[in-house]
């Protein structure tokens, strides 16, 4: 003979059972949450496909992305780009 405190089990009144869905929801989504948290990339402007690009570029190289980002038109680039090796602009 089973002694049972109403015909719910002891969860009474149906609050228990809400309070089970609202716990597991809170649960889910903090795994979820976490998930998100721990795999998530930060954003950064200077990612490329393979991965990012090392934080040491060059002159050169920061001067070519002004050029191609519009910045500087192609006799400014050449410009310098020419005083970067040291010659003479023509």
């Amino acid at each position: 003979m089973m002694f049972w405190y109403g015909n719910d089990g002891g969860v009474g009144n149906g609050w228990g059972y809400l309070l089970m869905g609202v716990g597991m929801l809170v649960f889910w989504g903090l795994v979820i949450a976490g998930l998100v948290v721990v795999f998530r990339q930060p954003e950064r402007r200077d990612r490329v496909a393979g991965g990012m690009v090392p934080a040491h570029r060059t002159a050169q190289q920061l001067l070519a992305e002004r050029f191609a980002r519009g910045d500087i038109d192609e006799t400014e680039f050449t410009g310098r780009l020419a005083a970067l090796h040291g010659q003479k602009q023509l």
